[in-house]
């Protein structure tokens, strides 16, 4: 898609939705593509009475497929979870989400450094670079770019999605569900669908790009005044979506501040070292 200019307006809705209105960042090329970026949004509530259009999983997947991928090792795979029994025991491993029952789709995006291992064996050689962390982290953000591209893919169609990081609070038993062999393992789910009437959300603000883009060197000079100005960003949007009322300093601290705020993701290179990765 060209960057041609849509109208400022367009453009200034989408980034002060983003931003707020007094941390816009400077004005740039403009298209429809980054109107629908700026507009995503974290759905939780989705209709049980409206399926998907036929060959929906397909154009994702070809999205995924078409997202960068380190040497071109493509080390990810994705499991579509139709079961209700089985989507009952994910939607347990992640805190009870009720939203991975609801939706048409739900699947779960793997790191898989298996495929490369089995090749290895099928062609009779020895990939001494396979049992290191490296290939466990490439796998990783293989899947990650895959999923976003699904993502990406799924919103321009009209359709909602939330992603399901929880399932890494117990990676064994999301693994023995999903009969995954060594070396793979469940990186995060995937809810797609269509949003309920009231479920669809508010664009959720950002911090300024000015606590995130440094230039040169790191910065952060001005850190604590910009992430007070953000915290009261948050604070209204909090309130104005009726959310336990928070800023983003509280979040962080509640998510990060206590063991068991993790959900057992504290043991979580064990469980990475059990699913068959050494993480040398």
């Amino acid at each position: 898609m060209d960057g041609s200019n849509p109208g400022a307006d367009t453009k200034t809705r989408a980034l002060e939705a983003r931003y707020g209105a007094d941390a816009l960042p400077a004005a740039g090329p403009w298209n429809a593509t980054l109107d629908l970026l700026l507009s995503h949004r974290s759905v939780r509530g989705y209709r049980t009475d409206a399926s998907l259009p036929e060959g929906t999983l397909e154009t994702m997947i070809a999205a995924a497929q078409s997202a960068a991928t380190s040497s071109n090792l493509q080390t990810w795979s994705v499991i579509v979870v139709d079961d209700p029994v089985v989507r009952a025991e994910l939607a347990e491993v992640a805190n009870n989400q009720k939203h991975i029952l609801q939706v048409p789709l739900f699947m779960v995006f793997l790191a898989d450094a298996s495929r490369n291992a089995r090749m290895a064996e099928q062609e009779g050689v020895e990939l001494a670079g396979q049992p290191f962390m490296e290939t466990f982290l490439v796998a990783a953000i293989d899947a990650a770019l895959a999923a976003q591209n699904a993502v990406v893919a799924a919103e321009s169609l009209g359709l909602s999605t939330v992603y399901i990081g929880a399932l890494r609070n117990d990676p064994e038993r999301v693994a023995r569900l999903l009969n995954l062999p060594p070396q793979v393992m469940g990186v995060f789910g995937l809810c797609v669908g269509h949003a309920r009437e009231g479920a669809e959300g508010e664009v959720k603000p950002r911090l300024p790009q000015s606590v995130i883009v440094h230039h040169g060197r790191y910065d952060s000079a001005n850190e604590q005044a910009e992430r007070a100005d953000y915290d009261a960003r948050m604070t209204a949007f909090t309130t104005r979506n009726e959310m336990a009322t928070s800023n983003w300093t509280q979040r962080v601290i509640s998510r990060l501040g206590t063991f068991k705020a993790l959900s057992g993701r504290d043991k979580m290179r064990a469980a990475i070292e059990a699913l068959g990765f050494p993480l040398r």
